[in-house]
């Protein structure tokens, strides 16, 4: 069962999320503010420092107008680098080629390190991605 934090932060992660700008590629903008969710003893989760999404919605999907949300588990080491071989599916969107998409993405990511008591630390993370059809009702402006 997640703790109290955890759910604290996963609403925060859907706030910041709702702040990012849709482009009509598929891509997106990601907001200033962390998107991730800290699994372990950092007090300040890696910060996600991308203008622009790597994501790359399929297009077939974005055409059918099939929108998805993958929850990538990812790590950094203490200077915010991702490890390569570290990227898993926590949680898939239910449809493979969205799942592929964010993983194939996932190396173009950036991030500034976790903190704890204020110092650089390696840390696993909680890193949704959300592919929203721009021309769909459910995306806002």
């Amino acid at each position: 069962m997640p703790s109290y934090r955890t759910l604290l932060a996963f609403a925060g992660v859907a706030i910041h999320l709702l702040a990012c700008e849709r482009r009509s590629d598929g891509t997106m903008g990601l907001p200033s503010l962390p998107l991730s969710s800290v699994e372990s003893t950092a007090d300040e989760a890696p910060v996600a420092l991308n203008a622009v999404s790597p994501m790359q919605y399929p297009r077939a999907l974005l055409e059918q107008g099939i929108e998805g949300r993958v929850l990538l588990r990812l790590y950094v080491d203490s200077a915010g680098r991702l490890l390569p071989d570290s990227t898993r599916i926590a949680e898939s969107s239910g449809y493979p080629a969205l799942d592929s998409a964010a993983l194939a993405g996932a190396p173009g990511l950036k991030f500034s390190p976790a903190l704890r008591r204020g110092r650089p630390v390696a840390a696993p993370f909680l890193q949704p991605v959300h592919f929203r059809n721009p021309h769909s009702r459910s995306a806002s402006p």
